[in-house]
C-alpha cells in the first residue's frame, strides 16, 4: 500500500490472483472514468471502483505518476452501495500539466494489500502489470477542421497520371519507359546497385486532368509523395527544395493544380523530407552535378555545416548507413531557417497552394526543429496541417531514448495511422477480434479528440505491400525480389482478396479518423514491397466493381459526416469472426449512432442477443431482428445501421 512521504510515495505490494465476477473498473466507461480519453490540461477527471463487499476493503488509493517521474498517492472515498454485493469508491484528479500520466489503484483489504491494473479491454484486473494511460494535452491545441469527414488520396506522382506534356531541362541519365504498364525496375545494375532510376513520366498536369474521377471518389484532400528535384523516381533524395522536379513540371504547375483541385474543395498535402537531403543535390554534390560547390566539394560551402562529417568528405553520417541520404543536422541555424524561416520552404510552398505538409520519418526529427517547423506553418496559414509519419502509437513513441510530444500541441496535427491498418489487416487474416478492438480502443484512448478525428487512415501506403496482395496471397516474408517480382494472386486468391479488401475499406471508412486511399487500390491493383507496390496506375484495365464499391463509401461518409466527422467509437461485439462497434455523437434528444458490424468468415457468423432498437437499415446485409435476438451475418457479410436514441428521465441515452 501507498506510504505518503511528501512528494513521493513508496509502494510496497503483492497480487490477488482470484477473478473476480464484475468490471472493478474500466477507463472505456464513462461510469469509471469520467470524461473518456485523453484530455486537457486542467481537466478535472473523476475516477471510481467498484468492489466486492465481502472483500471488506478498508482504503483504496489512485497512484498516479507524473510525467516527471514523480508519483502521487491520492486517496480514494467510500461512496455508497452497487447492489447489494458491491460498494464504490472514488476520487477526482487534475492534471495541471500536459504530458503522460500513468495510474493504477491499490486496495487494502481483509486479505491484505491488492493492486488493480491494466488488462484486456482497458478493465482492472488485480495481477495485471500495465499502468493505465492518461495522455494530458494542451487545451490551446487546434488542428484545422477542413480534413475532418474527408478522404485523403495518396499519389506516388510518377506512376498516377501523365498528361503527355513535353518537358525541359530532363537529366540525361534517366530511363524512361515507353510501355505505361511495365514492371518497375527492380534488378541491380552492372555494379550490383538497385539505382531506382526508372520513369514513367507522370506528371503533375496529369494529376490535374485526373481531379474529376478523384472527386468522383469522394476524395477531399490529396497527399502526394515527394515532388521536389531529386535523381530517384521516390524523390526521397531530395536535390533541391526550391524546384519541382522537371519531370513532374514546375512551380506553374504546381500552383495550377493547387488552384484546380481548390475550386473541387481538394486540398493538397506535401511530403516534407527534412531528415537527409540527396548526397547528388546542390546541398551536398557529391556527384558533382552541380558544379564546384556542395558540402561533399567544399568545406567552404555554405552548406558545409549542415552535415555531419567524421572525415571529410568521404565519411558523414546517413540515413541508416545509405551514402546517397546523408543526415542533415536539423538544428544547425542555417538550415532551420532555410527551412522554417520566414522565406523559408515550409511557407513557400503553402503560399504556392499546398495546404499541409507530411513529415517524413518525424522520429527523426528534433523536437524543436517540429516545433519551429508547425509555427512557420501556421504563421503562414492558421489552418496549414503538419501530418507525421509515425508507425506506432505516437502519443507515447519514445525515439533514441527521448518521450515524444507529438500529440500534446504545438507539433503534429494528426499522424499516419499504422496501427488501424494493422488491426484492419490482422483481423480479416485470423487475429483475435477481441485483441484487435483492443488495439483500436487503445488509440481511441490514448489520442486527443483532435487528432483522433483527422488521423490519416490507410491500408496501404509506398512503404507497404499493396493491401490486395496481403489479403488474398501469401506474404512475401523474407524472400527477395526476385520470388515478388513473378507473384501475383491465382484467381482464386484474388476473389478472396477482393472479398476481404471491400471489408477491410468498409471498416477503414467507418472507423474514428479520414481513409487515406492509396493510388490504384480501389482500382484493384496488387503488388509485394517497393518496387512492386508502386506500378503506375492501370488505366482502362480498372475493377470497374471495386472502385463503384469506393465511390459508395464515400458517399456514406458526406451522408453521415455528423458521426463520422467526429463521433466516438464504442465496442459492441468483437469475438470468433465478427467484429462489430458502434461510431456515435450526442445529441439535444439523446444520441445518434451508427452500428457497424464485420463478418469476416466465409460462413455464416451470430452476434448473440442484440438488442438494437429504433435501428435504420442503411447498408449490407439486412437486418433480420428489430426486437432484438441473435443478429445474423453471412459469409464475408457486413451491416451498417443507424440508431437514434431518446434520453431517459435520468438523463442516459
Amino acid at each position: 500500500m501507498c506510504k505518503k512521504q511528501g512528494a513521493a510515495v513508496v509502494v510496497p505490494c503483492f497480487f490477488m490472483q482470484e477473478s473476480l465476477p464484475m468490471t472493478l473498473f474500466n477507463s472505456r466507461n464513462s461510469i469509471h472514468r469520467s470524461p473518456l480519453g485523453a484530455v486537457a490540461d486542467g481537466t478535472r477527471v473523476h475516477f471510481k471502483i467498484t468492489l466486492p463487499r465481502d472483500m471488506q476493503c478498508s482504503a483504496s488509493y489512485l497512484l498516479v505518476q507524473h510525467p516527471d517521474n514523480r508519483i502521487e498517492c491520492l486517496d480514494m472515498f467510500w461512496c455508497g452501495m452497487n447492489g447489494n454485493d458491491y460498494e464504490w469508491w472514488e476520487c477526482h484528479f487534475t492534471p495541471q500539466k500536459t504530458g503522460l500520466y500513468f495510474y493504477h489503484f491499490e486496495l487494502r483489504t481483509s486479505r491484505g494489500r491488492s493492486v488493480l491494473k491494466k488488462d484486456l479491454g482497458g478493465e482492472a484486473r488485480a495481477g495485471a502489470r500495465e499502468d493505465w494511460q492518461l495522455t494530458v494535452y494542451d487545451g490551446a491545441y487546434k488542428t484545422p477542421d477542413w480534413l475532418a469527414g474527408g478522404i485523403l488520396y495518396q499519389i506516388f506522382p510518377d506512376r498516377f497520371a501523365s498528361s503527355g506534356k513535353a518537358k525541359e531541362n530532363v537529366p540525361a541519365d534517366r530511363t524512361l519507359h515507353e510501355n505505361w504498364l511495365d514492371q518497375p525496375d527492380w534488378k541491380p545494375n552492372a555494379q550490383g546497385i538497385v539505382t531506382n532510376s526508372d520513369f514513367f513520366g507522370g506528371d503533375l498536369k496529369g494529376i490535374e486532368e485526373k481531379l474529376e474521377y478523384l472527386a468522383s471518389l469522394g476524395v477531399t484532400c490529396i497527399y502526394l509523395n515527394p515532388i521536389f528535384e531529386s535523381h530517384s523516381n521516390h524523390r526521397y533524395d531530395t536535390a533541391n527544395y526550391e524546384k519541382i522536379d522537371p519531370l513532374l513540371g514546375d512551380e506553374e504547375d504546381f500552383r495550377s493544380l493547387c488552384a484546380a483541385a481548390k475550386e473541387r474543395n481538394i486540398h493538397v498535402l506535401l511530403d516534407g523530407v527534412f531528415s537527409h537531403t540527396g548526397s547528388d543535390s546542390i546541398y551536398f554534390n557529391r556527384e558533382g552535378r552541380y558544379g564546384d560547390g556542395g558540402a561533399y566539394r567544399s568545406q567552404s560551402s555554405p552548406y558545409y555545416p549542415w552535415y555531419s562529417f567524421r572525415s571529410w568528405p568521404n565519411d558523414y553520417e546517413c540515413w541508416w548507413n545509405f551514402i546517397t541520404l546523408p543526415n542533415v543536422r536539423e538544428e544547425n541555424p542555417a538550415y532551420d531557417n532555410y527551412i522554417n524561416g520566414e522565406d523559408g520552404i515550409i511557407r513557400h510552398w503553402l503560399e504556392a497552394g499546398a495546404s499541409g505538409w507530411r513529415l517524413d520519418v518525424a522520429d527523426e526529427l528534433p523536437d524543436g526543429f517540429i516545433d519551429r517547423l508547425n509555427r512557420a506553418a501556421k504563421a503562414q496559414d492558421e489552418n496549414a496541417m503538419v501530418l507525421g509519419e509515425v508507425w506506432e502509437d505516437a502519443s507515447n513513441k519514445t525515439a533514441y531514448g527521448v518521450r515524444r510530444r507529438y500529440l500534446l500541441g504545438g507539433q503534429l496535427d494528426s499522424v499516419m495511422n499504422y496501427p488501424f491498418r494493422d488491426a484492419i489487416l490482422g483481423f480479416l487474416l485470423g487475429e483475435h477480434a477481441s485483441l484487435i478492438m483492443d488495439r483500436i480502443e487503445t488509440i481511441v484512448e490514448n489520442y486527443p479528440p483532435q487528432v483522433l478525428r483527422i488521423l490519416m487512415n490507410h491500408i496501404g501506403t509506398h512503404d507497404t505491400e499493396r493491401a490486395l496482395t496481403v489479403l488474398g496471397g501469401e506474404p512475401a516474408g523474407s524472400r527477395g525480389r526476385e520470388w515478388q517480382s513473378a507473384h501475383t494472386l491465382s484467381p482464386e486468391q484474388r476473389e478472396t482478396g477482393l472479398e476481404r479488401m471491400r471489408l477491410a475499406a468498409f471498416l477503414q471508412f467507418m472507423l474514428p479518423g479520414v481513409p487515406c486511399i492509396y493510388y490504384g487500390d480501389e482500382a484493384g491493383m496488387e503488388g509485394y514491397r517497393d518496387p512492386f507496390n508502386r506500378a503506375c496506375y492501370p488505366w482502362g484495365h480498372e475493377d470497374e466493381g471495386l472502385i463503384a464499391w469506393y465511390r459508395y463509401l464515400g458517399l456514406l461518409r458526406q451522408e453521415h459526416g455528423d458521426i463520422l466527422k467526429g463521433g466516438g467509437l464504442r465496442s459492441v461485439y468483437a469475438h470468433d469472426n465478427v467484429l462489430s462497434f458502434e461510431r456515435y455523437v450526442e445529441t439535444d434528444g439523446g444520441e445518434d449512432a451508427l452500428f457497424v458490424a464485420v463478418n469476416r468468415s466465409m460462413e455464416n457468423a451470430v452476434i448473440p442477443g442484440l438488442h438494437l432498437d429504433n435501428a435504420e437499415f442503411i447498408f449490407g446485409a439486412p437486418y433480420p431482428n428489430p426486437a432484438g435476438g441473435d443478429f445474423k451475418l453471412p459469409p464475408f457479410g457486413f451491416t451498417l445501421l443507424r440508431i437514434h436514441r431518446e434520453k431517459t428521465e435520468n438523463g442516459e441515452s
